[in-house]
């Protein structure tokens, strides 16, 4: 389990910059008998005596309940051990008292994987992320690995894929990113350990090939997919996963694609989109409004959806009704830049200038944020190009 090259001793540098031995920061710290017992458990623990160390942290925390050290030392050990609950619980209280603590958001995070309390776990391990985890690799790879199969479980796959390609951008090896990747293309909301056994070899190569594409390694990506195609032409998203490969490089290519994808998966709502975008671009405006207001249908919340819907209908000289579903993507997901291009060039053409004019301005704030890049076809889920 990749968990295991956590090395928790070392995060103890990132919480707490100073040793216990040189410094108590604890107001009510300085007592002798509670500075000892917290240097014995130390030192019990340095010497990988953990049941002596975890008795030695309850003596100290008993001296004093509110010592962030003694709470996060003990945590520590606990997760060593594995006994993820009594962590969970100790963490929990030394979050009330260190909220700004990534690494601890991170192990608490951590915990509650292992407990199966997926959804805090994802939370807690994002809240992490956010806040910082100090530089430590380890612990950088463990959080993003168990946050990437999260996302993937919680059909949150384009985020996934994000953290994903982070991940492989890093260049560090990370062993065990074949299946989650296979996961995420293939849009399956599994774990890892939870893959039925007749499709892990299916897994495997469809992750083989998602690497190969997102480290940029496309002569790979291009043979994999055709292998992947080959093995399992019948399998839902396998030909939506080389759709969105081939929609990158060879557009024309993705569009027989998608529509096997569609045969395949009559509700593939993403296939629906994808494919109308290809044929905005082509010029097949019916059709291609015909299956975004399909996507539209089986999933309203979906913002590209009305995107394609809006593009599609602006193309048909249709402005008040492509204005009326862009502005409809633009309140389900204001984050892309793309939904926000496509209302300022419309509001432009209707005359609509001051509107046109706060386009330009949210459009502004998110380049200068660094966020989707315009031609992204992006909502909620982040419906990225890339598969």
């Amino acid at each position: 389990m990749i968990r295991e090259v956590l090395l928790l001793a070392s995060l103890a540098a990132v919480v707490f910059p100073v040793s216990i031995a040189s410094a108590q920061r604890s107001g009510t710290a300085n007592r002798p008998g509670f500075d000892q017992l917290l240097q014995a458990a130390e030192k019990a623990r340095d010497e990988n005596r953990n049941d002596e160390a975890v008795r030695l942290f309850r003596r100290a925390l008993s001296e004093n309940p509110d010592s962030e050290e003694g709470l996060w030392y003990l945590a520590s050990v606990l997760y060593e051990k594995e006994q993820f609950a009594e962590a969970r619980d100790v963490l929990r209280q030394f979050m009330t008292l260190r909220p700004d603590a990534g690494p601890g958001w991170a192990l608490l995070g951590l915990s509650e994987f292992q407990l199966r309390e997926y959804s805090r776990a994802l939370d807690h391990l994002q809240r992490g992320m956010a806040d910082g985890l100090g530089g430590r690799k380890g612990l950088v790879q463990t959080v993003y690995y168990d946050a990437v199969i999260l996302l993937t479980r919680f059909e949150r796959y384009d985020d996934s894929m994000d953290m994903l390609q982070k991940m492989l951008a890093s260049g560090d090896s990370v062993p065990g990113l074949l299946e989650p990747a296979g996961l995420a293309g293939l849009r399956l909301p599994y774990l890892p350990a939870e893959i039925p056994p007749d499709q892990r070899n299916l897994i495997a190569l469809a992750g083989k090939a998602v690497m190969a594409a997102q480290t940029e390694h496309y002569e790979e990506a291009d043979l994999d997919l055709v292998r992947l195609v080959e093995a399992y032409p019948h399998q839902p998203g396998v030909h939506f996963l080389r759709g969105a490969y081939l929609a990158q490089l060879h557009p024309q290519e993705a569009v027989p694609e998608f529509e096997r994808e569609l045969e395949i998966s009559p509700f593939h709502v993403l296939a629906r989109v994808r494919l109308a975008q290809q044929l905005v671009t082509d010029g097949e405006f019916d059709r291609a409004l015909a299956l975004a207001q399909q996507a539209i249908q089986l999933d309203p919340k979906r913002a590209s959806a009305h995107m394609m819907a809006g593009e599609a209908l602006i193309a048909k000289a249709d402005e008040a009704g492509g204005i009326r579903e862009l502005e409809a993507a633009r309140e389900i997901d204001p984050s892309i830049a793309r939904i926000h291009w496509d209302l300022l060039r419309a509001y432009a053409a209707v005359g609509r200038k001051e509107e046109a004019g706060r386009e330009k301005k949210e459009i502004e704030r998110l380049f200068h944020g660094d966020s989707n890049h315009p031609q992204s076809l992006g909502d909620s889920s982040h419906d990225s190009p890339t598969p």
